[in-house]
């Protein structure tokens, strides 16, 4: 009972830290100082309120209109970290902004480790430009951290929560529907480049908790993981070509070009102008999004 006390105490302390003024002010700021255009949203007509409108902040951050409009009104419950980090994206924050969004909210801003998980502004807003070319942006460990339509259409949506647990490589090998996106006969050139690829960022990293838990907990569960990982193979991201099995307009073959600042990676699968999967591409922006890591 005496512990029972003590945590709900920690719990109520954690809440009085929460500045709900400041943390609506500060929402309702950052929304209007955004333009549609910014995010990628068409202009549309009788905005009576500059900036963005409140559900298409809820819509960008996957959250209800109802619970984002209560924050903005300062009569919501602690937003849990997750929530705020999806705000953070869809306001387009920067990182000093970001950590005071944290900071209002009754949270500590994200330790150096995790910041990585932050996109910068200025590459969510060429994401954003990228209309013809399947694009995403992931950590060094493969936490996709955002995609563009076109790379939702071709590879389902692939974003997922912090932890080591999002990392591509842990859902390779833990995960048969995501192997399943990609040709078969692809499979083990794929996995042992993303095992050579970890090794590489495990040590950059100098073995910070969150790469050693996705080593640790992939050794406990893959076989096969523990086998490639043995090997020792360094290599970084040098696998640049790949075929994904498309349920609705078969085989894509893709090129893919790999741009690296600060731990974020900007990956753009590309296909030669003209060819037939150029022409498939074409059609899914017509198709739309389909959710392929669904077995």
């Amino acid at each position: 009972m005496i512990r029972d006390h003590w945590l709900s105490a920690g719990a109520a302390i954690m809440l009085e830290r929460m500045d709900r003024p400041a943390l609506a002010a500060f929402l309702r700021r950052r929304r209007e100082a955004i333009r549609p255009a910014d995010v990628g949203l068409p202009p549309g007509v009788r905005r009576r309120t500059p900036g963005l409108r409140r559900e298409e902040v809820a819509g960008l951050a996957v959250m209800s209109v109802d619970y984002y409009n209560r924050l903005e009104r300062g009569q919501s419950p602690q937003p849990s970290p997750s929530m705020l980090t999806a705000l953070a994206r869809a306001l387009r924050l920067t990182r000093d902004e970001r950590d005071y969004l944290f900071r209002v909210a009754g949270h500590p801003a994200p330790a150096d480790h995790t910041r990585l998980a932050h996109v910068r502004p200025g590459l969510l807003h060429l994401l954003d430009r990228l209309t013809d070319t399947p694009a995403l942006i992931t950590t060094d460990l493969g936490e996709i951290l955002a995609q563009n339509d076109l790379a939702i259409a071709v590879l389902g949506d692939l974003a997922r929560g912090g932890g080591p647990e999002a990392s591509w490589v842990y859902r390779w090998f833990t995960e048969p529907s995501v192997r399943g996106v990609f040709v078969a006969d692809d499979h083990d050139t794929i996995g042992a480049a993303l095992v050579a690829d970890l090794r590489a960022v495990h040590a950059a990293r100098g073995g910070d908790p969150v790469a050693t838990a996705v080593v640790e907990r992939l050794r406990a569960r893959s076989a096969d993981f523990a086998r490639l990982w043995d090997r020792h193979d360094v290599r970084v991201k040098q696998l640049r070509h790949k075929r994904v099995a498309h349920p609705a307009v078969g085989v894509l073959d893709l090129d893919v070009e790999l741009l690296d600042s600060d731990g974020r990676r900007l990956l753009l699968l590309t296909a030669a102008p003209g060819s037939e999967t150029a022409r498939k591409l074409d059609l899914l922006r017509v198709i739309g999004h389909q959710d392929l890591t669904v077995g």
